[in-house]
This record gives structure tokens, C-alpha cells and sequence, in this order.
């Protein structure tokens, strides 16, 4: 069942979702070569404990930290590691943050030193993509119109979109109805109302949209080795447009 939150809720969820915002900003300082994505992983625990939150999904089906750190080729659900990271890695971090009860969720993809063009152009198409979706997720607009306004503008370019992980729902649980393709027919699906607290989290790859699972049954990568990114913001849908919980302050450059 889809839940729609009050006022009192959504306020609530800003500030998980401007805490997670700062956490990312704090992270992007200390993406670099050399860095592990097991640093980064306390590191976000360390800053959750001072704020006096917790990482929702530790503990979320035996999940065992604080971020998700997917590397290069790792669509999502890569487990933190002590492997140092190296110049022209890609690494998404991706964190659930609970705030007396009240959660967020945002994934970021970095760079790590100086990325090869291909990787940069992917980061730049698949950061894009997500703004693009989130310009549909107005009242009256249908999920398809989120989907396929992702996937009409990644696809020209050559990239493919992810099947098989979506976006969804959120608050007060981390998974909730509905959930939100990144692909898909205008004009589909339910129709979105003033109150629905959404994730749109596209995942782009440059070769084959197909994933596989790791034998940790958690890690999803591509198929073919390619490079893949993802870019998530947590967002409300309100009368006068889709408010962004997690924004970091790049939103105005394409809202």
C-alpha cells in the first residue's frame, strides 16, 4: 500500500535527507587514490553517531554496513572492502540515513582522481538523467512519465538503462510501493498525488543493460564489464512541484 506523508513527516524527512546531503559533501572530499571504500564506510558511521542518526540499512537482510560502495563495472550493492581505490576509479556510495525515525536515501557516484572521458561522460549523462525524471514526478504525471523521460534521453546517447533495480517508495520503512521504473511509456502506471515520498535512482551503463549477481548474493554488476553509475535523490511530490530531500545544490541547473 502507498503511504502519503503529513507536513510533520516530510519536515522530518528534510532534515535525514540534509544530513545525508552534508555526509556526501563530507565524502566527496575524501574520494581519492590510495582511500578505501572501508574507510568511507566508517567514516559515514562515524558521522551518523555524531549526528545522532543510524544507517537504516545495516542490518537490512543481514546487510552488514553502513554504505553500499559499488567500483567501476558493480551496478549496486558493493560491499565496502580495504582495497585501496585507484586513479580512475568510478565508486558510488550509496546510504540510507534515519533520523529519529524519519529516513533518506541518495547514492552518488565519484571519481576517483582523473576519470578516462568515457567514465566522465557516463558520470555527466547519468547525473543529467536523474534531474530529467525528477522533472516528471509532478502531481497528475503517471510513473511511466518518470521512466521514460530517463530512458528517451539516455538511450540517443548510447547508453543503456538498468532493468532490473528501481527506484521506490520510502518512511517509514526503507522499500515501500510503489516502485519507480527508469524506463518505460508516457503516460503509465498510478498516477502520482501530493504527499508520495519517492526514490528515483537511475543506473546507466555503457554496454548491456543486463546485470549479474556476485556470489555474495548482494553485489549486481554488468554482464559485459562495462562501466555503470548512479546518481538517487529522495524527493516529496508536492503542489508546487517535486521537492528534493537530499538535494546537494546542483538541482537548479536542471529544475
Amino acid at each position: 500500500m502507498i503511504t502519503f506523508k503529513s507536513k510533520r513527516e516530510q519536515q522530518m524527512m528534510h532534515k535525514a535527507g540534509q544530513l545525508l546531503a552534508a555526509c556526501h559533501k563530507e565524502i566527496a572530499k575524501r574520494i581519492k587514490p590510495g582511500v578505501t571504500t572501508d574507510d568511507i564506510d566508517r567514516f559515514v558511521e562515524g558521522y551518523l553517531k555524531k549526528h545522532g542518526a543510524t544507517p537504516e540499512q545495516k542490518g537490512y537482510n543481514g546487510y552488514q554496513y553502513a554504505t553500499c560502495a559499488s567500483l567501476n563495472d558493480e551496478i549496486c550493492h558493493g560491499f565496502p572492502r580495504k582495497t585501496p581505490l585507484k586513479d580512475g576509479d568510478i565508486i558510488t556510495i550509496d546510504s540510507v540515513f534515519n533520523v529519529n525515525g524519519a529516513l533518506a536515501d541518495s547514492a552518488w557516484t565519484y571519481a576517483v582522481g582523473r576519470p578516462s572521458p568515457e567514465a566522465e561522460a557516463l558520470m555527466n549523462v547519468t547525473h543529467q538523467a536523474l534531474y530529467e525524471g525528477i522533472k516528471q514526478a509532478k502531481v497528475g504525471n503517471r510513473l511511466g512519465d518518470i521512466g521514460h523521460a530517463i530512458q528517451s534521453f539516455v538511450e540517443p546517447k548510447g547508453y543503456s538503462v538498468v532493468r532490473d533495480f528501481t527506484g521506490h517508495g520510502i518512511g517509514p520503512t526503507l522499500h515501500e510501493p510503489p516502485q519507480i521504473l527508469h524506463y518505460g511509456s508516457p503516460g503509465k502506471g498510478i498516477r502520482l498525488k501530493e504527499g508520495m515520498v519517492i526514490t528515483i535512482e537511475p543506473m546507466v551503463n555503457i554496454g548491456a543493460y543486463q546485470s549479474k549477481l556476485d556470489s555474495n548474493g548482494w553485489t549486481a554488476r554488468t554482464v559485459d564489464g562495462s562501466l555503470s553509475a548512479q546518481y538517487e535523490h529522495t524527493l516529496v511530490i508536492t503542489a508546487n512541484g517535486p521537492l528534493i530531500l537530499t538535494d546537494q545544490g546542483d538541482a537548479d541547473t536542471y529544475l
